[in-house]
């Protein structure tokens, strides 16, 4: 698998060894820096590892940054990307089986590094279900004038209406 990494100044260290530990499985990498502690923007990081990924160069993304909340902010406003937070092995299950999850984003500071490690190999062995998730998946591009219009109103009447995953779609559902 080809996946593109990057990091800011504050997650370059767990980039680093992602980045080795993919290498060391037979996966190709293709790495955007930033490779020491100098203070850089997050955003431009996130942008080229959802650029990346949207245009086809990498089948996956990871970025790292303090936090994982900067970095994925700015992956998820390049369009086609679906970046997760991800701090444990469950979410990254779900990321991927419902999301579709295309880019993982963690967190130096905050999630240790065994954890960083089973987190990154759940999101890349875990595939998407389709199914029901992929209607919604297909929705979170789709915001334009119509989405806005329903949202205000359910905004006005106090809820949302009109959601609800067809019956078709629901044959053999498993709540969690």
């Amino acid at each position: 698998m080809k996946i593109a990494v990057a990091a800011d100044h504050a997650g370059y260290l767990y980039k680093d060894q992602i980045a080795a530990a993919l290498r060391a499985q037979g996966h190709e990498v293709l790495d955007y820096g930033t490779c020491d502690a100098t203070p850089v923007d997050y955003p431009d990081y996130g942008y080229a590892v959802g650029e990346s990924v949207a245009s086809g160069q990498a089948d996956r993304g990871i970025v790292v940054c303090g936090s994982s909340i900067g970095i994925s902010i700015a992956a998820n406003k390049v369009p086609g990307v679906r970046c997760a937070v991800i701090t444990e092995p469950f979410s990254a299950e779900l990321s991927r089986r419902h999301n579709d999850a295309n880019v993982l984003a963690l967190s130096e500071r905050l999630t240790g590094w065994e954890m960083i490690e089973r987190c990154v190999q759940v999101f890349l062995t875990t595939p998407f279900d389709g199914g029901r998730h992929e209607g919604r998946v297909k929705k979170l591009f789709e915001f334009g004038l119509p989405q806005r219009e329903n949202a205000l109103k359910a905004i006005e009447k106090g809820k949302v209406e009109g959601a609800e995953t067809p019956k078709a779609d629901l044959v053999g559902y498993k709540p969690y």
